[in-house]
């Protein structure tokens, strides 16, 4: 139908140029309908991030597993060339404090749960176009910092070890299991979780538990989420008393005999993004951040089991969310002052010691 509108001389001049009529229909879609743009990329900040050097320099804790795919595809879709620099929370806060008192600015995103730990004059006010959709609970009133992915806290078990009809429905239930002794383990740096019980049980009563708890079934107090839930799935341990629930769920996709239930209180703090208020790359950094906060860039993340923030995107398994909602939510962005604090009464109730 299309070649009936098509001048005959015309069609001779496209064939010498080897150019068909159905190429030239193909050419005259527009862009738009062909490949839309990502709902993040700004090409405005594109441009300008381009003269900025085309690169990206990400200070993040996320595992290179996750991590380092995701920027792959920043990188395929912009253009632009990221540096992934990952270590834990506490080795990038240190990082980061050294640079600062060095006047050597080198990160231009922090991707990790620690953003708001940071002194407010290190990091940028920002309103990135992707922050719209970000729950109001999951960003800071002050723009510092946006929720990437959720880190909710809940038990884990061995599914071999442990039937699911003896788990707890309390923490006060893990007393009722002296056959479980020596084998429950216990991340030395929950101090988010324990800030939670406290919130629930009231401060008194959550020491006590934990205390008796630790006494009587001689916790396993080990030093690494991720290795909590890789060695709750091998079966080391059999139960994790709080692990990070995306965690457990990622060992679980990978076939481990491992599941996670819930109890009250669930803790949740969030994996956060922030901006350098000295970036580089000032326009890289704002591209690299609405990626991650986007509906594209949290369905990626969604796939390894992180739990998004964003409602639109659905969690990796599907039910997450709902399981996770039978239990009372707590929020638990600490301070790095509360944090200190936090941590000191858990080290005096658990030793803070590895076993």
């Amino acid at each position: 139908m299309f070649q009936k509108f098509i001048n005959p001389s015309v069609r001779t001049v496209l064939a010498a140029f080897g150019i068909g009529v159905f190429g030239l229909a193909i050419a005259a879609v527009p862009q738009a309908a062909r490949a839309a743009d990502p709902s993040w990329l700004d090409k405005g900040l594109l441009e300008k991030a381009k003269k900025e050097g085309g690169v990206l320099t990400v200070y993040g804790s996320m595992n290179e597993e996750e991590a380092l795919p995701f920027w792959k595809i920043f990188d395929e879709i912009t253009g632009l060339k990221s540096t992934y620099v990952r270590a834990s929370d506490v080795k990038l806060m240190a990082r980061i404090t050294i640079e600062n008192r060095a006047g050597q600015h080198s990160w231009d995103v922090l991707q990790t749960t620690a953003v708001n730990k940071l002194p407010k004059e290190w990091v940028a006010q920002v309103e990135p176009a992707m922050a719209k959709d970000i729950p109001t609970i999951a960003k800071d009133p002050d723009k510092r910092w946006y929720g990437v992915y959720a880190n909710y806290n809940a038990p884990a078990f061995n599914t071999k070890m442990v039937k699911k009809a003896d788990l707890p429905k309390t923490y006060e239930d893990f007393l009722k299991h002296p056959e479980w002794k020596g084998k429950i383990a216990i991340d030395k740096g929950d101090n988010e979780w324990f800030k939670a019980m406290t919130i629930h049980y009231g401060e008194a009563k959550a020491t006590k538990l934990l205390q008796e708890i630790n006494d009587k079934l001689g916790l396993r107090i080990v030093s690494g989420h991720g290795d909590l839930a890789r060695n709750t799935g091998s079966g080391e341990h059999w139960i994790s008393l709080n692990n990070y629930v995306n965690l457990s769920v990622r060992v679980g996709l990978r076939g481990n005999p491992i599941d996670w239930w819930v109890m009250d209180p669930v803790a949740v703090f969030y994996g956060q993004v922030g901006i350098s208020k000295t970036a580089p790359h000032p326009s890289a950094a704002m591209l690299g951040t609405n990626f991650l906060l986007s509906k594209e860039g949290q369905t990626q993340l969604a796939k390894s089991g992180r739990i998004p923030t964003r409602t639109d995107v659905t969690p990796n398994p599907t039910d997450v969310l709902e399981r996770v909602n039978k239990a009372k939510v707590v929020p638990a962005v600490l301070s790095s002052a509360e944090e200190r604090t936090w941590q000191k009464k858990l080290d005096a109730i658990i030793g803070g010691r590895r076993r």
